[in-house]
């Protein structure tokens, strides 16, 4: 009998899927729960992951024309009331602040005093603050088109919650911006659609589909919104950004007017956009396997560890000295327009312990460094995106005149890989009973791979949208975008349908 394989994470995607979520989150040490339910503590590897994307972000929305602001967190309830549709949206995820002082009671605890005249929202989203501040600094067609972004944490309410995922509080950015016309305030939705899916791609190595949403998947408030959807390993569907045309739905709520170079005085026509600390889950479900998580090079906080073997070595400081100038000659070259980022870890700990505790984490690049190499003039070499016991020896130079080339292509076969997963579980459908079939575990031959992204006509009914809902758990992702539009029959209605639109189970 073949003796089954160990992995460093237990149960493996295919035990138990969302476990081995929670279980790399835990060995990679990225997050954990917080006292106050629903919440979590990003911890320093997880942070520096939202960091490096912050990074890239925000140099692409500067080199945009963006400039970053900072609003405040509360919003008095009376500004989301002014936009009836905004309110509905978000109304059972609110956090509400009703008093602002605690006095001590007579047996002891403590209790709220100080009611608030207008109780405060913990900003869920923050079209209707920024909105306000917006009709003060806009008097002319000369202050447009304004373009702001923020990097914010929000609150909403979630009753269940899942680490990166889905927290009552995270992180993200967003992004608003006021324009004098309607094609104007479009382009910008587009554009910073194109800004997240090639982050997605290109930095973050994860395919991802461009498509605008339909009526009853659309933010709320916004005439149109865009998404970028990406699979995951479980083929389920993570909406992964959104970019929204607000038209002039919250201009007029919160009357954000501008005199025009006609001297007539008009509405302006906003859009809003933003990521968040979702991306950090959807790295992990598009990359980690069951050993940890993988981080594509141009994403990760430290690109090579260096590890000394020093126990057995006649002169431990010269290993750890070689260790270091081999760091220096690294940290001299760049890739991806920043210093290659490198780590010379000397813990006072076993040498296997500390090999996986990377593995684990998902550093592009392991070094192990001890006399021997150092005589031979070479170095051990473990590459992430290969099994953790695939390692090799380099010389020492050929490893760093050769270390981009190394990085890209760990970059390049981590999209190709996922990419590749996505296209071989991605079925066009044609026929009712086969789309039912397809995300029907028991109906399928092979029930632990169905299911995936589905392109089918769709009629444009939301009673097929529904059904589905409650007949599979499938919702209509995006509407593509790119491509050619080949019109067909609903599988569903019978009706005419204009083009193919994506469905998938989904987070």
């Amino acid at each position: 009998m073949a003796k089954k394989p160990k992995h460093a994470i237990s149960p493996t995607r295919a035990e138990n899927y969302p476990e081995w979520y929670q279980q790399v989150i835990k060995a990679a040490d990225l997050a954990e729960s917080s006292p106050v339910r629903g919440c979590m503590v990003i911890k320093p590897w997880g942070y520096s992951l939202w960091e490096q994307m912050q990074r890239v972000l925000d140099g692409k929305f500067k080199e945009t024309g963006h400039q970053n602001a900072y609003f405040p967190i509360f919003i008095p309830k009376s500004f989301l009331e002014k936009e009836a549709e905004h309110v509905e949206g978000f109304a059972k995820e609110c956090a509400v602040v009703t008093h602002h002082r605690l006095e001590q009671g007579e047996d002891g605890k403590l209790v709220p005093a100080g009611e608030l005249d207008e109780p405060l929202i913990v900003r869920p989203t923050s079209e209707t603050i920024i909105g306000a501040m917006f009709a003060k600094w806009i008097g002319s067609y000369r202050d447009l088109p304004l373009l702001i972004n923020q990097w914010a944490n929000v609150v909403r309410w979630e009753m269940r919650t899942r680490l990166f995922l889905r927290t009552a509080e995270f992180l993200w950015q967003e992004g608003h911006t006021a324009h004098a016309s309607a094609e104007e305030a479009q382009a910008e939705t587009r554009q910073m659609l194109e800004v997240y899916a090639e982050f997605a791609e290109n930095t973050m190595a994860m395919p991802v589909i461009k498509g605008e949403k339909s009526e009853s998947e659309r933010f709320p408030g916004a005439v149109s919104t865009f998404t970028i959807e990406a699979m995951m390993q479980d083929r389920k569907a993570l909406q992964a950004g959104t970019s929204h045309f607000l038209g002039q739905n919250f201009a007029r709520a919160q009357e954000i007017r501008y005199q025009s170079e006609a001297g007539q005085l008009e509405y302006a026509w906003t859009t809003s956009w933003g990521v968040s600390t979702r991306l950090i889950g959807g790295l992990i479900m598009t990359h980690a396997d069951d050993d940890g998580l993988i981080v594509p090079p141009r994403l990760a906080p430290t690109h090579v560890v260096i590890m000394p073997i020093t126990a057995r070595a006649d002169d431990p400081e010269a290993v750890l000295a070689h260790c270091h100038k081999l760091r220096d000659d690294l940290r001299a070259r760049r890739y991806d327009d920043r210093r290659i980022e490198v780590e010379v870890d000397t813990r006072d700990m076993r040498g296997g312990e500390k090999n996986w505790g990377w593995v684990k984490k998902g550093a592009p690049l392991r070094l192990e460094v001890g006399p021997r190499d150092i005589e031979a003039g070479t170095v051990f070499v473990g590459r992430r995106d290969k099994p953790a016991g695939e390692r090799e020896s380099i010389p020492r130079d050929r490893f760093v005149d050769g270390i981009e080339a190394q990085l890209d292509s760990i970059q390049d076969g981590l999209l190709s890989r996922a990419r590749a997963f996505r296209d071989e579980h991605t079925r066009e459908i044609d026929d009712r009973d086969a789309f039912y079939d397809f995300f029907t575990p028991e109906n399928a031959e092979q029930p632990e791979a169905h299911g995936g992204f589905a392109l089918s006509h769709w009629s444009g009914d939301a009673e097929v949208e529904e059904r589905l809902k409650v007949d599979l758990g499938v919702t209509l992702r995006c509407i593509p975008v790119d491509g050619d539009a080949e019109a067909g029959t609903c599988p569903f209605s019978g009706k005419p349908s204009p083009r193919r639109v994506v469905w998938a189970k989904a987070y």
